[in-house]
């Protein structure tokens, strides 16, 4: 399950460069958020050909090498593998999973749309930052149906997310709540309009993904019935 999960998370995020080894995805973006670059190495095999692999993929894309790293899903012999060649660990982060009945609440002030405009937008970057228009051509490429939701209170945005739909499951997305507003209910709403909507798509659980670090994501998404999956990390190259 986490392994389809997390390949349904990398759909919700189609990479400009992408290329198959087995189950190795070699995924190379030009977003702002580094980590949607990083191979999601998925099988075992002779390990050092695969790293060696990735490294040339990257190298002729003047990116950085980066892999996920997820006990479980990949071999038990890779992590230790790249920490021998230089790899450092980094963003320790949760996979969570809820049921869509559980993830159901309360949506007052928000909007559903089937694209983000530009309200959407401008929230969004007030954390992540970057090239709208990069953002907007990524998102245009989700080959699966999505939802985005834009919280207001008071005529005001003050929260955005997103949520695609696949085979039962819901992927949720791009939480982003105002600072002033953290804690007063926009992000609970956001959550609880795209379970609604997933409801309306046959999807029975969703799925999200949290930085362990992050307390406040984390409390907000244990209060509307997300426990965690799984843990996964990165390691990324010079």
């Amino acid at each position: 399950m986490v392994r389809a999960l997390q390949e349904r998370a990398a759909r919700a995020f189609p990479a400009v460069d992408e290329s198959r080894d087995g189950g190795w995805w070699l995924r190379h973006t030009t977003s702002p958020s580094w980590w949607l670059g990083a191979t999601l190495p998925h099988d075992d095999g002779d390990l050092d050909r695969r790293v060696n692999a990735a490294e040339e993929f990257y190298a002729e894309r003047r990116a950085v090498t980066r892999f996920q790293i997820t006990p479980g899903v990949c071999a038990p012999a890779l992590d230790p593998l790249l920490a021998r060649r230089g790899y450092r660990r980094e963003l320790s982060v949760e996979l969570r999973t809820a049921s869509t009945v559980d993830a159901l609440g309360p949506a007052n002030g928000v909007e559903l749309s089937d694209a983000p405009g530009p309200a959407w937008f401008g929230v969004w970057r007030s954390r992540h930052g970057g090239d709208a228009e990069a953002e907007r051509a990524l998102l245009a490429r989700v080959p699966a149906p999505s939802a985005y939701a834009l919280a207001h209170r008071d005529g005001v945005p003050v929260a955005v997310g997103r949520c695609v739909a696949e085979d039962g499951w819901a992927g949720v997305f791009g939480m982003v709540t105002l600072p002033g507003e953290q804690g007063r209910g926009a992000g609970r709403a956001i959550l609880a309009a795209l379970a609604g909507w997933a409801a309306g798509r046959a999807a029975t659980g969703m799925f999200l993904q949290v930085t362990a670090d992050n307390a406040g994501a984390r409390r907000l998404y244990e209060r509307a019935g997300f426990t965690t999956a799984a843990v996964f990390h990165y390691r990324v190259g010079d």
